[in-house]
């Protein structure tokens, strides 16, 4: 039966799918990201909202999946065309370690801002939020080289040993081995052994994200 709550329930199981959130997969289709929201399926007077034709087009095209995929799910059965999920891509914007410095692209958590960014596609599922850098220079060698591309995920916990990325109010952007993080100092490896390590005031630190993955 095509209820409201099996549409919902459909659209929720298509993102899970696919390894997104809600969220991320309304951002996947070029909809708003909270256009699947849980406070959006309901109106104000509690009257059920419906996902539009065109917002269930958007998502199962940007999923590569299909109408009987979607049908399924709505139905709660297995995929009815019988074929396995295509491989996922994820698109991610990127930009240099330059511009990541400079101001107005990113916002106090480090996470993306604005539009018109580059993309670039990655061979695999990114979390929400993530976005690519590109290394320029010599300074991240030998483990990183000029033109590699360096996946980075602000909400990503961070431990000692993790591979960072530092940004430091003063707009210097750097690729370190985390030490050592406390409330009044972070401590830095540098990648390059020729290259110091770096001993930061946790004050001087903008912000700092884990990489998650590198193109080499």
């Amino acid at each position: 039966m095509l209820s409201h709550e099996r549409v919902w329930a459909a659209i929720d199981a298509l993102a899970a799918r696919y390894s997104l959130s809600a969220s991320g997969l309304a951002k996947r289709a070029g909809l708003d990201s909270t256009a699947f929201n849980k406070s959006k399926r309901q109106s104000a007077d509690g009257r059920p909202r419906w996902p539009s034709t065109e917002s269930l087009a958007k998502i199962i095209e940007a999923t590569q999946s299909s109408l009987d995929e979607f049908f399924s799910l709505v139905e709660g059965k297995p995929s009815a065309t019988g074929r396995p999920l295509p491989r996922q891509m994820s698109t991610v914007p990127l930009l240099g370690f330059a511009q990541a410095g400079a101001g107005g692209f990113f916002d106090d958590a480090g996470f993306p801002a604005g539009q018109g960014w580059d993309l670039i596609e990655l061979p695999a599922t990114a979390a929400d939020g993530s976005y690519a850098l590109q290394v320029q220079g010599d300074s991240m060698l030998p483990l990183y080289r000029h033109g590699d591309t360096l996946v980075v995920q602000p909400n990503a916990p961070i431990r000692k040993g993790d591979r960072v990325v530092v940004k430091t109010i003063s707009g210097e952007v750097m690729a370190k081995v985390l030490e050592r993080r406390t409330s009044a100092v972070v401590e830095l490896i540098s990648l390059n052994p020729d290259h110091p390590h770096r001993r930061l005031n946790a004050g001087d630190v903008e912000w700092l994200a884990r990489i998650v993955w590198a193109s080499q």
